[in-house]
């Protein structure tokens, strides 16, 4: 894959240096934002947003391979990325467009096992008039090529030796992106675990919560009723709908609630010696469902959130 020229200015234009050669960027240091008096009414970008958070030094070429529609307001990219690219499940990143001067940030919503075999990385991104969003819904074809650069301290990467876990997942709207990494890499492990004759990480139950407006708009729900019934006894899930007009498929009954996710419903997944909470979804939900679950006696330590809307 060849390097885009644009990532040498992209490099250039946050005051970092760039490698003469090579498909490998190494920065050497983490972007230096320009901190300046926010007004209240101009929303931080990604990159002042996260600016705290863990980043690696490396910056990718990559390239979209494939486009999908995942909702009327997500699209859903396949990049083919550098053998030297790697994240954990959960992980963001920076998204460098060529004539886009907005650095866009997206959470993976592919696992690392994808990446393992085929060199691929998913992003899925809702409709925006933020300038990277807005390029992938109005101007991305498959042959565009960008650069990354992963990020983010919110992530499920246990070791064959670590304590097992129950996983409590709690998503809303777009939030479900980095949790379906976490999912979708919580079953690979199962399967490692499986083949290897308990030899991988033994993790334990699996619990998703998603709310969304509507049907519609819960994405990659027919893989999510697939593992609930690969793996009934390790798996489950409920979505929610808080705007739902029209009728409901019947494949989908089962697992559907009307309304949002209550302190109640998570009562009953909630073990304070074994339980392990990733929400990701707008700031009310997860100030809300924080509290919720401190209220039940999960340790804050057991309570992992990305917010960035």
């Amino acid at each position: 894959m060849s390097i885009p020229s644009f990532v040498s200015s992209a490099a250039r234009s946050f005051g970092l240096p760039c490698p003469a050669a090579g498909l490998l960027y190494r920065l050497l240091g983490p972007v230096c934002v320009t901190r300046r008096k926010m007004s209240s009414k101009r929303q931080m970008d990604h990159l002042e947003r996260t600016a705290s958070n863990y980043r690696q030094n490396a910056l990718f070429p990559a390239q979209v391979c494939g486009i999908m529609r995942e909702s009327e307001t997500v699209k859903r990219l396949r990049i083919a990325v550098h053998p030297d690219f790697s994240f954990k499940a959960g992980q963001w990143v920076d998204f460098f467009i060529p004539g886009v001067e907005t650095v866009g940030g997206f959470s993976m919503c592919s696992s690392p096992g994808l990446l393992q075999r085929e060199g691929i990385v998913e992003l899925a991104v809702k409709y925006a008039k933020h300038p990277p969003a807005h390029w992938i819904h109005s101007t991305c074809t498959v042959g565009s090529q960008v650069a990354m650069r992963v990020g983010g301290d919110f992530f499920f990467n246990p070791s064959p030796s670590d304590p097992s876990v129950d996983l409590l997942l709690v998503a809303g709207g777009v939030g479900i992106n980095p949790l379906y990494s976490i999912l979708l890499h919580s079953i690979d492990l199962l399967r490692v675990n499986h083949t290897s004759g308990g030899r991988g990480y033994n993790i334990g139950s699996i619990h998703l919560c998603y709310s969304a407006k509507n049907t519609e708009e819960l994405l990659f729900k027919s893989s999510i009723i697939e593992a609930c019934r690969e793996f009934p006894d390790k798996f489950s899930c409920e979505f929610h709908v808080t705007q739902q007009s029209t009728d409901v498929d019947p494949h989908l009954q089962s697992f559907l609630r009307r309304g949002r996710v209550t302190e109640k419903e998570l009562q009953a997944h909630v073990d304070p010696q074994r339980t392990l909470c990733f929400l990701c979804g707008p700031p009310p939900m997860i100030e809300t469902l924080s509290k919720s679950l401190v209220d039940l006696r999960l340790p804050k330590d057991r309570i992992l959130f990305e917010k960035w809307w």
